[in-house]
């Protein structure tokens, strides 16, 4: 949980600190990459580390990450320019892009079938408290001139969280040789690298049909097929196509692409929504949006009595349901806007998703042996990075087309009303087809082990 909080507090302390950082180091037009560049080199690294992981073990992995993350978070701390700082993000994206995978698939590798959705809630649970806490320590370090205290906070942290893992996790690998699929890493990481970087800023630092453009999603792409070519041959792939070959295992990932997507389309534009129609307060705006983040460790930590009762793929059913009717909510009453409302229906979205991504989550890694836990972990995580990124650039290009037929300034909120109706509306699609995701999860082999005992002998049989 303390590792967990690096990388949660880090996503959401920095925004707030913004004016501050730009008035001390200038780059104004560059800020948007402070987050860009750590969201780039987190996605892409996180298969990566958990092929790594499967190999090595969690342990080496996770404290690497930590760190990078300590190091990237030193390094923008002393930053003297933009461009400098967006440099250091990127090692602690590096460093993120360990931590918080790895945390995960630890907690599936020491904790039984039944004890895990209580263990995941409790994960998601500092998130929920990191939504909070974070933008008003950034406010606080912002207001008192010191924006540099939000990267060194981590110091201590970091060295907690080491300290921990070093003293009380202990874990047994089997050592073999093995033969590292460089070649396949460097080109998973270069075509996603292009993928997600046309996607963030496609509509934003340049124009979707520019040269830039369309020359980062062709080079892309063609990184990616070659990628799939390697990775048929390499004797040990980073990423085994098997991985989607299984039904479970692409229904999973495919349902996780869908609740990232979600979860930035509302994080991104619910704020904005309220200050705009309503002209709330940022940090009233804020809270609205925490209901998301509040809902979500409630279920997760919840989810277990489901799962074991109804199985994996029912409990997703019922959780995708109710996020389609806080969804429904969102989109429909976008035009009367309140900020009750809008609390209320964020909490019911992020209530049903708990209900989502944790057990398919546990259904995932449930379903494989330890020495691939790692990769089937990175793999569900790393969509959901993807569904985020592409979530932000088809939403952005929701919001900036109507933008543009409404006349005066995109701030007024003859604007910023319907640009967030149909941003609310795009996510009600993208929750929709989550529901066909799930719909289409194989039906669970057999009832969830209704003990811990049992549920561990059936974990360590899992194929």
């Amino acid at each position: 949980m303390v590792t967990t909080g690096l990388v949660a507090i880090d996503s959401t302390i920095v925004a707030t600190a913004v004016p501050s950082i730009v008035h001390d180091v200038g780059g104004f037009s560059s800020f948007p990459w402070l987050f860009s560049a750590y969201m780039l080199a987190q996605a892409v690294s996180v298969p990566v580390y958990a092929k790594l992981s499967d190999m090595v073990g969690r342990k080496p992995l996770i404290l690497s990450g930590i760190a990078l993350f300590l190091l990237g978070s030193i390094l923008c701390g002393v930053a003297l320019s933009m461009p400098a700082l967006i440099a250091f993000r990127v090692i602690q994206g590096l460093g993120a892009g360990a931590v918080q995978p790895m945390a995960i698939t630890i907690a599936g590798d020491i904790y039984s079938l039944a004890e895990r959705a209580k263990v995941q809630g409790y994960l998601a649970s500092v998130w929920a408290i990191s939504s909070v806490v974070g933008p008003t320590l950034g406010g606080v370090f912002s207001s008192l001139g010191i924006w540099r205290g939000i990267f060194l906070i981590n110091i201590p942290l970091c060295v907690l969280a080491a300290w921990m893992l070093m003293r009380t996790f202990h874990e047994k690998v089997q050592r073999a040789q093995h033969r590292i699929d460089y070649f396949g890493a460097s080109l998973l990481t270069g075509s996603m690298t292009l993928l997600i970087l046309g996607a963030l800023e496609g509509g934003q630092a340049w124009a979707w049909d520019s040269p830039l453009s369309i020359g980062a999603f062709v080079l892309g792409a063609a990184l990616f097929a070659a990628f799939l070519v390697v990775e048929r041959r390499a004797a040990e792939p980073v990423l085994p196509l098997w991985v989607v070959s299984r039904r479970l295992l692409l229904t999973t990932t495919l349902v996780s692409f869908g609740v990232g997507a979600i979860i930035l389309g509302l994080t991104s534009y619910v704020p904005t929504f309220l200050e705009g129609a309503q002209s709330v307060s940022p940090v009233l705006a804020g809270l609205a949006l925490a209901a998301l983040t509040l809902g979500w460790p409630i279920s997760a930590s919840q989810s277990g009595r489901l799962y074991l009762r109804i199985g994996f793929r029912s409990t997703a059913v019922i959780g995708i349901l109710i996020s389609v009717v806080g969804a429904s909510a969102l989109a429909f009453t976008a035009y009367t806007p309140s900020v009750v409302l809008v609390a209320v229906s964020c909490f019911v979205v992020g209530l049903g998703l708990g209900l989502v991504a944790t057990p398919t989550l546990i259904a995932a890694q449930t379903s494989v042996e330890w020495n691939e836990r790692g990769v089937v972990t990175g793999t569900n995580l790393f969509a959901r990075s993807i569904g985020s990124a592409l979530g932000v650039a088809i939403f952005g290009a929701v919001a900036n087309a109507i933008y543009a037929s409404v006349p005066g300034p995109a701030s007024a909120p003859q604007a910023i009303v319907p640009a967030s109706a149909a941003v609310f509306l795009a996510v009600l699609i993208g929750t929709v087809l989550t529901v066909v995701a799930v719909l289409t999860m194989p039906a669970d082999q057999r009832k969830a082990a209704a003990t811990p005992e049992q549920a561990s002998a059936e974990t360590a049989a899992a194929s």
